[in-house]
């Protein structure tokens, strides 16, 4: 007996009054890694709010910690116009910005994003990313074309988030087309 009641005898529990596992925490640690990276949070913030994750011991504590960030995007369910070919597709609009620059992103937009708002939104940011890439290096002369050893990595980066049906968000680019 445990105050009273038959061991087996559970009063209803709060949902958020139950115990979190390391893997619970996760997801949570990652939220305020990327709204640090899209700049929601200064590093002393993410720095509070990640202790705060790691030391929660329940998922009410937990929640407090993101409540007033948005829900990731990332696992969100597959629609219905979300098909493996769709993100292959968004996957190569990225892919194709590293050897065609911006001409690559652009044809996935004009060709395939019509059918599909997924493929649309990441030919949106990969057209996005090179047409800022092609400013900088044009404003500096020449200069700025060192950052696409870098922007190789980054797009490669963000093809494979689209074909794991992520959603990804270029970091310092100039968003000309919506």
């Amino acid at each position: 007996m445990v105050a009273g009641r038959p061991i087996g005898e559970h009063r209803s529990m709060n949902p958020s009054d139950l115990r979190v596992s390391h893997a619970e925490r996760e997801p949570v640690i990652e939220l305020l890694q990327q709204a640090y990276a899209e700049g929601r949070l200064d590093h002393e913030e993410l720095d509070q709010r990640v202790h705060l994750a790691m030391t929660s011991k329940t998922y009410g504590q937990l929640a407090v910690v993101t409540k007033d960030l948005a829900v990731p995007q990332r696992g969100h369910p597959m629609s219905a116009d979300e098909t493996g070919e769709d993100r292959m597709l968004a996957g190569l609009a990225h892919a194709s910005g590293i050897v065609s620059l911006f001409v690559g992103p652009l044809l996935f937009l004009l060709l395939s994003g019509k059918r599909s708002e997924y493929v649309r939104r990441h030919a949106v940011e990969a057209l996005n990313f090179q047409l800022t890439l092609l400013l900088v290096t044009i404003v500096t002369f020449g200069v700025g074309g060192l950052l696409y050893a870098v922007a190789w990595i980054v797009a490669s980066i963000a093809a494979l988030s689209a074909v794991a049906q992520g959603r990804f968000r270029y970091p310092a680019t100039l968003r000309f087309i919506k």
